[in-house]
């Protein structure tokens, strides 16, 4: 009993920060969207680490490395490198042509990006987003409901119905700046719950010592070069690492985080938005790999354990009804952190890049996020993937199609219309074929994808054909 208590008051502390944000509405699609610009350095770190740090982080993160053990850490360290990288080169400028074009999407900016309008392109690419966001929000709902399942023993479809209605509250309510304000709270939530968890695990143990013995002696669990990776030894690890570093990078290709940082109040103030966030990133990430490490101790049949139920079920056995009520809370709050991220860069695709523009009826854009929560809810309700699977596809897709068009862009590249359609179909279905064939096992799909888009774009510019259709579309 006390467990739930503690989980609603969680929940509805984060509702009742959504709701305020309706004092500062102005009612239109830049405040809808962007929050009419005018967030600070600190909300901005702390949402998009939130929404970076989703329900795959307390689910699937944890649920992986229980299986793989101490080869995961190359996952986090590939990732964080690769994120890393990419906020030094896209997110100063990305923030920049926000302003200069006045769009108020992600798609939007990257259509506008040379002065001239894309029209096909910005529809097509919409569609595409659409598809893969809603597959993505589905995820965070599925994470959520795994979670609730295990400590209330709910159905699934009751977990996953009740983060989509909280979801839904807030983001009618205030749109992004409600997404925003809920995101920083519930960063604080996800890395004390983490954190209290960590500390009485590693307590529960013997402290620090005897823990690392009992680690080790898990058979392969505490190897760095695990004998099923594409090559053995460092080599294979080295090329496990460079997948996810474009994993990381892949962020830049992430509407629903990207969003974040196009509402910064002052682009000046990037480096501190950024500094917000790779301090919590990396300390949030250590916490959930080391506490996926632990959880193999705690429970060890892995012949008939879901994995993706570690943490909540470690959190039953080791805490008190209160605390555990913080870690469902701090898993809920991942996944309603991305979820509500999602949804707002799904309706926003619908609204503004899809459908015709300058829509800024405040209700036909709160119609369109119900319409993205229900449609993400029944994808939640039917899907049979995996937590991880669901985000490393939708995840790898996205950076497929907009990082290549992204990173030409901004060296300087000036693509056609055509050849910005073609480097997005390239990249997608190259990453949607590694998977297909099973090759992600050897290095993350991501990586041929945006390779494959880069390649379109050196092609045409050697192309008669495309040269010419690049001076015709070019302002």
């Amino acid at each position: 009993m006390l467990t739930a208590w503690s989980f609603i008051a969680f929940l509805g502390l984060f509702v009742l920060i959504g709701l305020s944000s309706l004092l500062y509405n102005s009612h239109n699609s830049r405040d809808y969207y962007l929050a009419s610009n005018s967030v600070k350095p600190w909300l901005v770190g702390l949402s998009a680490v939130a929404t970076n740090n989703s329900g795959y982080m307390f689910i699937g993160v944890i649920g992986y490395t229980y299986t793989v053990g101490l080869s995961a850490f190359w996952v986090m360290v590939g990732w964080i490198s690769g994120d890393f990288i990419a906020s030094q080169i896209v997110h100063r400028q990305l923030r920049a042509k926000t302003e200069k074009t006045g769009e108020v999407s992600y798609i939007g900016v990257l259509s506008s990006w040379l002065g001239g309008a894309q029209p096909v392109y910005q529809r097509l690419a919409a569609l595409v987003c659409l598809l893969l966001l809603i597959a993505y929000a589905a995820a965070q709902l599925l994470a959520g409901s795994k979670a609730l399942h295990v400590l209330f023993d709910w159905p699934l479809w009751a977990g996953a119905a009740c983060g989509a209605g909280l979801v839904l509250i807030y983001c009618l309510a205030g749109g992004i700046r409600a997404s925003i304000w809920t995101d920083a709270a519930q960063s604080l939530v996800m890395i004390s719950a983490m954190g209290i968890l960590l500390w009485v695990a590693v307590a529960g143990l013997g402290g620090a010592s005897a823990t690392v013995q009992q680690l080790r002696e898990v058979p392969d669990f505490m190897n760095w070069f695990p004998d099923d990776l594409a090559f053995p030894g460092v080599a294979g690890a080295l090329l496990f690492a460079l997948g996810w570093l474009f994993a990381g990078l892949s962020v830049v290709g992430q509407p629903h985080i990207m969003v974040r940082f196009m509402t910064l109040s002052d682009g000046a103030q990037m480096n501190r938005a950024r500094l917000w966030y790779y301090l919590w990133f990396s300390a949030f990430y250590l916490m959930a790999t080391l506490v996926g490490l632990l959880s193999r101790l705690y429970l060890p049949e892995i012949g008939s354990f879901d994995a993706e139920l570690a943490l909540p079920t470690m959190a039953q056995q080791l805490l008190p009804p209160v605390l555990v009520g913080l870690i469902l809370a701090g898993i809920f709050a991942a996944t309603l952190s991305t979820a509500d991220s999602l949804i707002l860069s799904s309706s926003a695709a619908l609204t503004h890049d899809l459908l015709p523009h300058n829509i800024e009826k405040p209700w036909l854009l709160k119609l369109s996020t119900l319409l993205v929560t229900a449609v993400a809810l029944a994808w939640a309700l039917l899907s049979a993937q995996s937590v991880f699977a669901m985000v490393l596809m939708a995840w790898s897709g996205l950076a497929s199609v907009f990082v290549p068009l992204l990173l030409v862009l901004i060296f300087g590249g000036r693509p056609s219309q055509t050849t910005a359609i073609a480097m997005g179909v390239a990249g997608l279905l190259t990453a949607l074929l590694w998977r297909y064939f099973g090759l992600h096992g050897m290095v993350y799909e991501g990586l041929p994808g945006i390779f494959a888009g880069v390649a379109v774009y050196l092609l045409a510019r050697g192309l008669p054909a495309f040269r010419a259709a690049r001076r015709v579309s070019s302002p």
